[in-house]
């Protein structure tokens, strides 16, 4: 299948798909699609960043009646991330219909706001299972009009222990709903909920190389007090625009971020105690390249969703194969060239070998000693991020900011990158050369015909 056109799409959304760049479908939407479209539950087994989401929000967006306003769409998610990410694209795809509500509902923020949503009506949900939940007991939330269901990165929602909750959530949903449930791994869980919970599922799978450019992989042994010096090594030689490295606790990453910027990286970290408004502005700031390094646990990064990616190092030997895979599958894709690397000290030898004897081959191993001689280069962010002080619920648009940018404060266009809207708060990223004075500007002019707060994020 070379075209959206061979799937009996409506002609809007075919427009829509259009508009938004969608050429061709990926591996995961060609096998996917057709029996979701068809009503069919599903079993799809498939890497972040294979166009998953369009796998399963175009049949859902297809089956939607907008006059209806009730919950019509359930998508549960892991994190709050991967929530605001998939809730972000069904609203683009949503644009194939008129009117059509999706309503986000994740923990981490107050439960108020989201009730007074709930009680104006919405089409489609998306959110983590523990706050969908607490809607549900709270008598906020009715399942009853459910007709499609989503489990997206299944494995990790029970990884992090949801099994429960989320079997509680699918009892409360009619049983002629459609499931549509993907998972990056195959677990007997999964199997079993699967076995539990759908009928006669289409099961497809699509293997990540499918999907994946190019990755060059080396491994380097190293001392244990080596680990920051072998990073800022690695990032200084590679020079990357954007690049990811994994640590195993919230503790390692913060303690790594904070080396990385003393010796002059525009490094954050990420993990799950971070507060939204921290986490909204660390993801904010990574994918529009104002951060080039984002130091994360497995559980911050999954569902997150970079194009451009060219470094993935690993500080330290993921627990098993099956992570290892799925970390270095962040990098090298859509026919890009990508690098992986990973750290390892002689205690953590036994993970490589796990690994080697999974892959049934050897890793290349680099030269340590030829890597520490690297002198220190650092890799400045081509923008900076300002965060402004007012947005979706006071009526701000991209355009409105903008046109602040463009035309009072004198900015070219080119010069302004992505803007990011929240309820109270948007971001908006500006070539550094450009930033001050953005910020004087903005500070001393007016959005939409007010004065609002604006600093760098």
């Amino acid at each position: 299948m070379s075209s959206f056109k061979e799937l009996g799409l409506s002609s809007s959304m075919l427009s829509n798909l259009e508009q938004l760049g969608f050429t061709q479908p990926t591996g995961i939407q060609v096998k996917a699609l057709p029996p979701a479209m068809a009503g069919k539950d599903v079993i799809a087994m498939a890497q972040t960043g294979s166009g998953k989401t369009a796998a399963f929000g175009i049949p859902l967006v297809e089956r939607l009646q907008p006059k209806r306003f009730v919950v019509q769409a359930l998508v549960l998610c892991p994190t709050r991330e991967l929530a605001d990410q998939v809730a972000k694209a069904l609203r683009e795809l949503a644009r194939a219909k008129e009117n059509v509500k999706v309503l986000t509902l994740c923990g981490g923020v107050s439960i108020g706001p989201q009730i007074g949503s709930l009680s104006h009506g919405a089409h489609i949900v998306v959110g983590t299972p523990g706050r969908v939940d607490d809607h549900i007991r709270k008598g906020t939330l009715a399942l009853d009009n459910v007709t499609t269901l989503v489990l997206d990165e299944a494995d990790r929602m029970l990884d992090m222990g949801f099994e429960e909750v989320v079997a509680s959530i699918l009892a409360q949903t009619p049983p002629s709903r459609q499931t549509l449930l993907f998972s990056a791994t195959w677990p007997a869980p999964i199997r079993k909920l699967s076995e539990r919970f759908q009928i006669n599922p289409e099961d497809v799978r699509v293997e990540a190389q499918d999907e994946a450019g190019s990755i060059s992989e080396v491994f380097y042994e190293i001392a244990q007090d080596q680990q920051v010096k072998a990073v800022a090594a690695l990032l200084s030689r590679h020079q990357p625009v954007s690049s990811l490295v994994f640590c195993t606790t919230k503790r390692d990453c913060d303690d790594l971020a904070i080396e990385l910027q003393h010796l002059g990286f525009a490094a954050l970290s990420l993990h799950g105690d971070l507060d939204q408004k921290d986490r909204d502005s660390t993801l904010v700031k990574f994918a529009n390249q104002s951060c080039t390094v984002l130091v994360a646990t497995d559980v911050a990064a999954r569902g997150l969703d970079i194009k451009a990616l060219p470094l993935v190092i690993n500080a330290e030997p993921a627990r098993d194969p099956e992570v290892h895979t799925h970390r270095i599958g962040r990098t090298g894709r859509a026919g890009e060239q990508g690098h992986a690397v990973t750290l390892c000290t002689p205690k953590q030898g036994h993970k490589v070998s796990r690994l080697e004897a999974t892959r049934g081959c050897a890793v290349e191993w680099g030269n340590t000693e030829e890597l520490m001689a690297q002198p220190l280069r650092l890799v400045q962010p081509a923008m900076t991020t300002l965060c402004l002080g007012s947005g979706r619920k006071e009526k701000v648009r991209p355009g409105d900011v903008m046109g602040a940018l463009t035309g009072d404060a004198g900015i070219p266009g080119s010069a302004v990158g992505k803007i990011d809207l929240f309820d109270f708060q948007c971001f908006v990223a500006v070539e550094t050369e450009w930033a001050s004075r953005a910020l004087a500007r903005l500070e001393s002019g007016k959005v939409k015909g007010r004065k609002i707060r604006v600093r760098y994020a």
